[in-house]
């Protein structure tokens, strides 16, 4: 019999806050984490704005050795990882860590410290390229580094899906516990990407809006849209079997109900127009958690402002709940974060279950002009108070990659 899974502990460190209270706060309040890029001269980049993380210092979360071996992503990671084993109250040494798992992933990992290697290669020579330069940018060492952290001697695994990494990182931990692999699972997404070359490659595949105005510039849904903006930061959530966590006497958040990962197999970074593959995973996760579609009281969408995804998932829901599409709240949160590639999932989860504790639906702000290829409710500008009981987080990755998962009000 498969085990049922619960949320006992989250952290996150984002645009909007570096923890998971600030950060739901300023979500519930439609903040904007979205300003000029401060971290590097943008004249001559057509796109100028970024989420950046604001005021984070590794070393309130590690000592200053511990931070110079990681890249930034890892860093975000482990700060998030932290205060999410903290949260659980976990008693780590009482565990067997046979069955402590970790699935953390990055879309892109250590791109920072790519670039500031290459430059020391061609300025100084490959003498000075930095003797752990290797280690700090492969996408697996915010799970490596988290699994020696807390001791996790069971399955640890960096998932890289794009932009539904995150998503499928904590969908795969969910189904490594029903399995009876792990009791519990430390699972989430991180990205350091707001930088030279990153930024300049997404200008040049044309995924970048070019607007001026913090606050008209990640619009999802709304007409005017002309691409996404880049966020950073990270995402973690504890998952653990029920028979686990009610052993221990755990506050529990939520359960998942249902994940479902499909493929497009179309393009490799266009959804495809008719949104199947979308529309496949929802309908797998509510078959999974055994609900009527009209039981989803909430859609976070993966809604990135792009002018196809926005279109194709709005279709893509449509197709799945038919008229009552136009009954469930949807709203993009990346109008307030931005877009976290491999993270997004992960804070958007935390987000999704923050929904159900707090009977809250967040807004999509920044909303102004109605697209009639994207008439559904997606919460413009103010977040409501509404009963949810079930919460959906959707995930659509460049590679055709789809992630879904469904999370539960907690109830025995």
């Amino acid at each position: 019999m498969e085990r049922r899974v619960v949320v006992t502990g989250m952290g996150a460190v984002t645009p909007l806050g570096n923890n998971v209270d600030m950060f739901w706060e300023n979500i519930k309040h439609g903040v904007c984490g979205i300003d000029f890029i401060k971290s590097f001269d943008t004249e001559d980049y057509k796109s100028k704005l970024a989420a950046e993380v604001k005021d984070f210092d590794p070393e309130e979360f590690m000592d200053r050795k511990e931070a110079k071996r990681m890249d930034r992503y890892c860093q975000f990671a482990m700060a998030a990882a932290i205060e999410a084993v903290k949260d659980s109250e976990l008693d780590l040494d009482a565990m067997e860590k046979e069955k402590l798992g970790v699935v953390v992933g990055s879309g892109i990992g250590g791109i920072g410290n790519i670039e500031k290697q290459e430059g020391n290669l061609l300025e100084k020579g490959p003498n000075k390229v930095h003797p752990l330069f290797i280690p700090m940018i492969i996408s697996n060492m915010a799970a490596g580094n988290i699994a020696i952290r807390f001791g996790a001697k069971g399955a640890c695994l960096n998932i890289v899906t794009a932009c539904a990494t995150g998503t499928n990182c904590i969908g795969e931990a969910y189904r490594i516990i029903q399995r009876g692999e792990a009791d519990v699972v430390i699972a989430g997404g991180a990205e350091a990407a707001i930088t030279p070359l990153s930024i300049a490659g997404f200008i040049s595949l044309t995924a970048l809006s070019k607007s001026l105005d913090p606050k008209r510039a990640s619009i999802p849904f709304d007409k005017e849209r002309d691409g996404f903006v880049m966020g950073e930061g990270a995402g973690v959530i504890i998952l653990e079997s029920f028979e686990h966590a009610a052993k221990r006497g755990a506050n529990i958040y939520g359960e998942i109900a249902g994940y479902s990962t499909t493929c497009d197999a179309y393009h490799i970074t266009s959804p495809a127009p008719d949104g199947e593959g979308a529309a496949r995973a929802m309908r797998n996760a509510i078959c999974e958690a055994k609900i009527d579609y009209k039981d989803v009281s909430y859609i976070n969408a993966h809604g990135t402002g792009t002018e196809y995804n926005d279109k194709f998932e709005t279709k893509a829901i449509k197709s799945v709940f038919g008229d009552y599409a136009k009954k469930i709240p949807i709203s993009s949160t990346k109008s307030m974060t931005g877009h976290l590639l491999g993270a997004a999932g992960a804070i958007e989860a935390v987000i999704a279950i923050k929904a159900l504790g707090d009977n809250f639906i967040p807004p999509t702000i920044g909303y102004k002009v109605f697209d009639e290829e994207c008439d559904l409710d997606y919460v413009p500008n103010h977040g409501k108070e509404c009963r949810v009981n079930y919460s959906m987080s959707n995930s659509l990755g460049f590679g055709g990659h789809n992630a879904v998962i469904l999370f539960k009000k907690w109830g025995e």
